[in-house]
Order: C-alpha cells, then sequence, then structure tokens
C-alpha cells in the first residue's frame, strides 16, 4: 500500500510540474504576442479551456493508476512509466490544441462590436508575420486603437451610422489592403512601382487606416467628453472654486 501511495506522489507531482510548464509557457502565444485587449482575452480563454482539458487527463490517469495499483497491488516501475508517458502526452497535446481559431474575413464584421474587435485583432495578428517592419508596427498601434474604438461602440445603437463607417472600416478597408498587399509576390515587394514599392503603400495605407480609426473614436468620445465638460461646470457652479474655499477657510479678501 505504501508502494503505491508513494507512486501515486511521485505521479501527482509530475504531473503538477507538468501542468506549471504548460501554464508558463502559455501554449503557442504569449501575452506579448497581442496586439490588443480583444485579442489577449481570446487566447487567454482557449488556454484556460487547454488547462481545463489537460487537468481532466490528468485526473483520469491518477484514478486509472491508483484503481490498477489496488487491483494489482502496486503497478511497479513498468506501470509508473507508462503513466509517465501518458502525462506527457496529455501535456503535448493540450499545449498545442485546441488553437485559437483565427476567423476568416468574412466573420470579422460579425457579432457585437466586443466580438468584433477581438476576432480583427486575432485575424491582425495571424497576418503580422507576413508584413514588414514598419507595416507590422502600425499593427500593434492598431490593436490599442481598435480596443479604445471597441469601448465606445458598446455605449452606441447598432442602427447608429458611426457603427455601419466602423464595420466597413474595420471589417473591410483594413483586411483588404493587407489582402491586396500579400498578393504581390514577395521578390516583388520591394521593387517601386509607380512611384514606390508595395511595402511603402502597404504602411502608408494602413498609417491612413491608423488615422481615421482614431478619428472616429475622438468623434463617438466627443459626447462623453461634452457630458463630462457640462457635469464640470454644472459642480463649479454649485459648490464654487477657489473662493469658496478662501471663504470657508477664512481667509477671503
Amino acid at each position: 500500500m505504501n508502494d503505491t501511495t508513494n507512486q501515486s506522489d511521485q505521479i501527482m507531482s509530475a504531473a503538477g510540474k507538468t501542468l506549471r510548464v504548460q501554464r508558463d509557457e502559455g501554449g503557442t502565444h504569449r501575452p506579448g504576442d497581442s496586439i490588443g485587449k480583444g485579442s489577449a482575452e481570446a487566447k487567454r480563454k482557449n488556454w484556460l479551456k487547454r488547462a481545463k482539458y489537460f487537468a481532466g487527463a490528468i485526473l483520469t490517469i491518477l484514478i486509472s493508476a491508483s484503481v490498477a495499483g489496488l487491483v494489482l497491488d502496486g503497478i511497479r516501475f513498468p506501470g509508473v512509466m507508462m503513466v509517465a508517458l501518458a502525462v506527457m502526452a496529455a501535456s503535448y497535446i493540450f499545449s498545442k490544441y485546441p488553437k485559437v481559431k483565427v476567423p476568416k474575413r468574412d466573420e470579422l464584421t460579425k457579432g457585437d462590436p466586443k466580438q468584433m474587435v477581438a476576432r480583427t485583432e486575432l485575424w491582425l495578428e495571424s497576418q503580422r508575420p507576413a508584413l514588414p517592419a514598419p507595416a507590422a508596427k502600425i499593427v500593434d498601434d492598431l490593436g490599442v486603437q481598435l480596443d479604445s474604438l471597441g469601448i465606445q461602440l458598446e455605449t452606441v445603437d447598432a442602427a447608429h451610422p458611426s457603427v455601419r463607417e466602423v464595420r466597413e472600416l474595420v471589417g473591410e478597408y483594413i483586411p483588404e489592403t493587407i489582402d491586396n498587399y500579400r498578393k504581390v509576390p514577395e521578390h516583388l515587394r520591394g521593387e517601386a512601382h509607380a512611384g514606390k514599392t508595395a511595402d511603402q503603400r502597404l504602411t502608408d495605407s494602413l498609417g491612413k487606416l491608423s488615422t481615421e480609426v482614431d478619428r472616429v473614436t475622438r468623434r463617438l468620445a466627443e459626447g462623453a467628453l461634452d457630458d463630462l465638460a457640462i457635469k464640470d461646470r454644472y459642480l463649479e457652479y454649485r459648490y464654487g472654486g477657489d473662493e469658496l474655499i478662501e471663504d470657508m477657510t477664512g481667509n477671503q479678501k
């Protein structure tokens, strides 16, 4: 019985170590790879799903090993090795699967604004390795901008004209620009055509789109900024400013 307990402890220790390694690695994506909060949250949920599956597999392995140990009066060295191999196999499988699903282009504008932002960020991340460095930097910036835009869209009615404009901008213009670039053969992307290279045109276009995303976000935020300014003026009128403070402290001139 002691041998079975010791073996179970060794297996549990090995499983715990493997789970910690998997947790630290976070699968095939690390948090630093995310260009925005939306895509980071989608990948975090995927990792939690992997961890859940992995923990379930380890529990099943341990229960099976314990039952076998009780029936056979210990699983002995060959059994321990088989369990260790099963743990390693589970670790390998669930460190890679299920993978984060990269949305297709026609899926980018579906769902609510939060889902749209997450999908677009995941799609942009999948395209980033094929882009020149200056364009990839703009994609990183777009991730932060899309997070801010998504927050503004959450308070806007779905039928508002700005929402349709955003869906067109985010779901059509940005991906279309990158798709057009990727259609150009790699060895021709650095050659000038009509005054610019494909790399330069992509970077310029993404820069313009980034500026437009920022403009739309600022326009959507104007209402909140106006409300804040009105509230500030009301509080200043209602409770006073420096003069009231001077009066309360007895220092008014």
